[in-house]
């Protein structure tokens, strides 16, 4: 990591340090507004755990972010129930699993369903969400909204808000730290508030911005062991799906510069092509890349855009945390970091997410609330996103809704070891085939085995996680595992049954609208 950002890094840690004991006097004075908490809900898109240096990442550090679970607690072995983006932002909502929310796939967010935000509206919170919505319906529940139209853009970004749209220049993570920032400075004194704090990053087409930019540029990232994975004992879906590093990057994702001379639709269709060699300056001498040598570039073009969004992030959360010191706020504030879902960072050949492989079923989940939780506690406790949901209910002090599907962290956060807590979770993706050829499927992970059903074409992939952490060796058909698998396969029927899933319908996959610039209108 160069000197200059870790510096900064620190510095800005050691400045937080001293303004949070500067300002006890002005944090009772705030907190003695509200005995609830605050709530501030920090949560970004496809940053997987495995590129935070707090869960030991081997490939950047993030030290605002490290410092955040050095003062609260991480959980090691949070899981998402659907591994994509619009689905996962629902059952954080309503805490509920897809088949209950009605977003299996890209489906608009029905918002007159009751969900968190609503919950904490009507029980005297000031709510708010800034930055990524993505769940093409307008926002209820929120006092006041800005956010991005679809993906969004990274640079000079639009925003939708109850007034209109606005285009505001700068780059998306600084500008909706400001956003945050506005929410709290002006937020009514008398209550409580719920922020959602929701960046783009780091999602495709991870454009890093100007500070960042050159980060990285005086080493190569390491690779994970499983870039070059072969699939050889898994399914077809693995075999067939179009996510790959080495095969699957456009030229638009590699940055690359396209020719002169070219119409607005051509260019578009150059970038959206895939580049089999690529012609390139190396040690002061133009060279072709082609085969192993084009796979360990594009990975290095991949991989360091990702993490420069990734540091613009971190240095963003140490900003905001910052602010929130110096306005006092610090005591009585509870901060939640997490993402969407996890994501490939080159693990099994692969970018995206999707699969219920480990790297994009894991989220990552740190909560700081020093009123409550001791610092540096780390848990294996078994959580899934449709847990936030109760979580914040517990938090401000509200009853959990019956039809809530997840169970309140709050415990956990507490160092409480609940009775009956989870031993296994269930996941189901709905695509088929979907963005990059993905198949459908559904499963079970549990502490040490997870098995997986591709049921459109009745194959089965089943994992040791214990001894095959990689899951790299499908023991499905192995006859010496048949016992393992059968009891796998009963405890699924069971835990399927107890989240109310029956159904074993096709979805096909609607046109992907969810980057329009204007909102689909809400379901009455």
């Amino acid at each position: 990591m160069p000197p200059d950002r870790l510096l900064a890094g620190w510095t800005q840690l050691s400045v937080r340090r001293l303004i949070g004991l500067g300002l006890l006097c002005a944090g009772l004075v705030h907190a003695a507004t509200t005995t609830r908490p605050n709530i501030v809900f920090i949560m970004t898109d496809d940053h997987a755990a495995h590129a935070i240096s707090a869960y030991g990442s081997k490939i950047n550090q993030t030290p605002h972010l490290d410092q955040l679970a050095a003062e609260g607690i991480r959980f090691n072995r949070c899981f998402v129930g659907n591994s994509i983006c619009t689905p996962s932002r629902a059952s954080i909502l309503t805490g509920k699993y897809s088949h209950k929310n009605g977003v299996p796939t890209f489906n608009p967010f029905n918002g007159a369903q009751p969900h968190i935000g609503k919950y904490l509206q009507q029980s005297g919170y000031h709510t708010g969400i800034v930055g990524k919505w993505h769940l093409g319906t307008e926002p209820t529940g929120f006092d006041e909204y800005s956010v991005l139209p679809g993906q969004g853009a990274y640079h000079n970004p639009m925003f939708l808000e109850r007034q209109g749209r606005r285009t505001i220049p700068g780059y998306a993570t600084d500008i909706i730290t400001d956003m945050a920032m506005d929410f709290v400075r002006n937020r009514p004194a008398d209550k409580p508030f719920f922020l959602c704090l929701h960046h783009k990053a780091p999602h495709r087409e991870w454009s890093p911005d100007a500070k960042h930019a050159t980060l990285y540029d005086d080493r190569d990232i390491p690779e994970p062991a499983t870039l070059r994975d072969d699939y050889s004992t898994r399914t077809d879906a693995a075999r067939e799906a179009t996510m790959t590093v080495a095969r699957h990057l456009n030229r638009r994702d590699l940055k690359l510069p396209p020719p002169g001379g070219l119409t607005e639709a051509e260019t578009n269709r150059w970038y959206g092509t895939v580049p089999m060699e690529v012609t390139t300056t190396v040690n002061g001498q133009e060279v072709t890349l082609k085969d192993e040598a084009l796979l360990r570039w594009k990975y290095q073009r991949y991989i360091k855009d990702y993490l420069r969004c990734i540091a613009s992030v971190d240095d963003n959360v140490g900003r905001f945390l910052t602010f929130l010191d110096v306005q006092g706020l610090r005591e009585n504030t509870v901060v939640v970091y997490t993402s969407d879902q996890g994501f490939f960072l080159g693990d099994h050949g692969w970018y995206d997410k999707r699969f219920m492989y480990e790297e994009c079923l894991r989220m990552p989940l740190i909560v700081r609330w020093p009123a409550a939780i001791r610092p540096g506690q780390v848990t294996e406790a078994m959580a899934q996103n449709i847990d936030f949901a109760p979580t914040f209910m517990e938090i401000a002090g509200l009853k959990v809704p019956g039809d809530m599907q997840g169970r309140s962290l709050v415990p956990w956060l507490r160092g409480q070891h609940p009775r009956n807590w989870r031993t296994a979770v269930y996941y189901r993706y709905y695509h088929d085939p979907g963005h990059h050829n993905t198949r459908a499927h559904y499963g079970i992970r549990t502490e040490t085995h997870k098995l997986i059903h591709f049921w459109k074409v009745d194959q089965w992939e089943c994992y040791d996680l214990t001894k095959d952490p990689a899951e790299l060796h499908n023991i499905y058909g192995d006859p010496t595992q048949a016992r393992v698998v059968a009891r796998l396969k009963q405890q699924l029927v069971r835990l399927k049954r107890d989240v109310q899933d029956h159904d074993e319908f096709s979805v096909t996959l609607p046109k992907d609208n969810v980057d329009s610039l204007s909102f689909v209108p809400a379901i009455p």
